[in-house]
């Protein structure tokens, strides 16, 4: 703000100089008729004014009016070299404090996403996400940021104006703010439509990014069922619409310059015609150096003006964006931490819940569950599908909270707990196999910069995945493409394995972990888990019912209630729903 200002002052500081300039130039000028003294410091433009005199006069006095011109000169070229150097220390300043708020907000929106509860993410579109955290914060940048030197430094140079034009012509001056709030009116009228259209056009794109995704996503889908027209219809859709906002957007924009320089002129001729009426008619105070240094002045004023114009045009962009960025900056994760959770560093005994209900909306998706998990034991929960089981499975870690009851571990409550202690005693396994654009490496050690090579081999060894890694060209340092593209789905799954092994947890929760696979691949997959499983407490959520015979306790749920409990062999003689959904996999 400082280096702001002086930059203004000498900025106006030349602009003051042209009527001792003109004045020398065209000879309206004479000694006055009593010696000047410097005057005394103060902070003011009397003292300026008349220190810039006692100098300016005595010059004028011993070397005429050839000295007086390059003594004025000097003094303009010194004013205007130390404007821009302060107009310049200043940008870089802002430079500075731009790109850092626009990290910071970058880095606040993956803060804040990374933050959020799982199940936020199922009812939001993936493109719309990025769409914010790219497109919106650049918006924002754009239009916002970008005009926070406009915001600074406008305003002061148009104060410094004004009181310049003051000291020249009270009655001139007020005569153009009559006249001046006009085009204010016109231009407000013109933008006022901006913030609506900018966040229409931001939905558009992030529609347009979720289209993007799920085609590139589901390329496969889409050939199979020649839907490439259909995918390309869906695109032009959203394409065209982004492309009217856009246009709307930019019209509105583009009117606007040219209509406040027309207004600004127009308000500048009336000046002139005003004030041009008042010298030829004689009653003027203004000299002809005043009054042509008065219409330059006056003409700069419009920069500044016109400046703000144009940063409130694109504050009204920035807005919209702005809105969606703080839409999900100010979403609250509902699984919170209780101010005084304890640490939890191993698992001892068991797994409970006590009469645990939960739903997502209305309907109970979970109601009244008991259920024991001891230490060391497989727990399988089968069923049929939306029968809650995978539900049940993540309220384990802290994914989704109960509305009813409570699950222990060890007999404390987990919302008692460290979610970071919590989520550490746990291994998950999911039906997709989870992978990131990155070495196998880094996919088994997920989570840690400095892998142990030694634990990363014998991960591998135990997910039965070490076959086709030593195949690989580059071996361990192989990069498996975008969510392991470059591997099969056996071999992703195994490397998901071996992710859960290397983190050597005590828990494990399997989430149909072999339902997407071939029958070589199963077994290969299901060799792997029952190593990983040996000397763990397992609960497994199971489609292929034949992969959890052996389990020490099959929970079969349906419709959000326990119904059935019990070993293989005990299940199949109540002849119940476990017996018919044997059954069903057996025709």
């Amino acid at each position: 703000m400082l280096i702001s200002v002086l930059g203004i002052v000498f900025g106006i500081f030349n602009f003051a100089l042209l009527i001792p300039l003109l004045n020398v130039i065209f000879g309206d000028i004479s000694m006055p008729e009593k010696a000047l003294e410097a005057p005394a410091f103060s902070l003011n433009i009397d003292f300026l004014k008349g220190y810039f005199n006692f100098h300016f006069y005595n010059i004028l006095q011993h070397y005429g009016k050839q000295g007086a011109l390059q003594f004025v000169c000097v003094i303009v070229l010194a004013s205007v070299f130390l404007s821009n150097l302060f107009k310049y220390w200043s940008s870089r300043i802002l430079t500075g404090l731009r790109t850092m708020v626009v990290m910071r907000m970058r880095q606040a929106l993956f803060n804040a996403l990374v933050g959020l509860n799982v199940h936020y993410f199922n009812n939001q579109r993936k493109g719309n996400l990025i769409s914010v955290v790219s497109n919106d914060v650049s918006e924002v940048e754009n239009s916002i940021i970008s005009t926070i030197q406009v915001i600074l430094r406008e305003p002061l140079l148009l104060i410094g104006y004004v009181v310049l034009l003051f000291t020249i012509s009270v009655k001139l001056t007020i005569f153009s703010f009559l006249v001046l709030p006009i085009s204010g009116v016109v231009i407000g009228s013109i933008t006022r439509k901006l913030k609506r259209d900018s966040a229409q056009g931001q939905i558009f794109l992030g529609n347009i990014l979720s289209t993007i995704e799920e085609t590139i996503s589901g390329i496969r889908i889409i050939k199979a069922f020649n839907a490439q027209e259909s995918q390309r219809r869906r695109f032009e859709k959203e394409n065209t619409g982004y492309r009217n906002v856009l246009k709307s957007i930019f019209n509105r924009k583009d009117l606007a310059s040219p209509v406040s320089e027309f207004l600004g002129i127009s308000v500048v001729l009336a000046i002139i015609m005003y004030a041009g009426t008042l010298v030829i008619s004689g009653e003027s105070e203004l000299g002809a150096s005043e009054f042509i240094t008065y219409i330059i002045l006056y003409s700069q004023l419009l920069v500044p003006a016109k400046a703000i114009t144009a940063s409130v045009t694109n504050i009204q962009r920035g807005l919209a964006a702005a809105d969606r960025i703080f839409e999900i900056l100010d979403t609250r994760n509902p699984i919170t931490e209780a101010p005084n959770a304890q640490g939890i560093q191993a698992f001892e005994s068991e797994i409970e819940f006590k009469t645990v209900g939960f739903r997502y909306q209305e309907d109970w998706v979970l109601n009244n569950i008991e259920l024991r998990i001891p230490k060391g034991s497989m727990v399988a929960l089968v069923g049929p599908s939306g029968g809650g089981k995978s539900t049940l499975s993540d309220l384990v870690p802290r994914f989704i909270d109960p509305q009813l009851g409570g699950i222990y571990i060890d007999g404390k409550n987990i919302k008692d707990l460290l979610i970071k202690d919590l989520r550490s005693l746990m291994g998950i396994v999911t039906q997709e196999s989870i992978l990131f654009n990155d070495t196998i490496t880094a996919n088994i050690a997920f989570g840690e910069d400095q892998p142990d090579m030694h634990r990363v081999k014998a991960a591998a060894q135990v997910a039965n995945a070490m076959e086709f890694i030593e195949k690989l060209e580059h071996g361990f340092d192989t990069s498996i493409g975008d969510r392991g593209a470059r591997l099969s789905g056996g071999q992703r799954q195994r490397i998901s394995i071996a992710r859960a092994v290397y983190k050597n947890p005590p828990i494990l929760i399997l989430d149909e972990a072999t339902s997407a696979l071939d029958t070589e691949s199963e077994k290969l997959v299901q060799d792997a888990l029952t190593h990983l499983m040996e000397n763990r407490t397992s609960l497994v959520i199971a489609h292929r019912l034949s992969t959890i015979q052996h389990a020490d306790l099959i929970v079969v749920i349906d419709q959000g209630r326990v119904v059935e409990m019990g070993k293989h062999e005990e299940l199949l003689s109540r002849k119940g729903i476990y017996q018919r959904l044997i059954e069903l996999q057996q025709l």
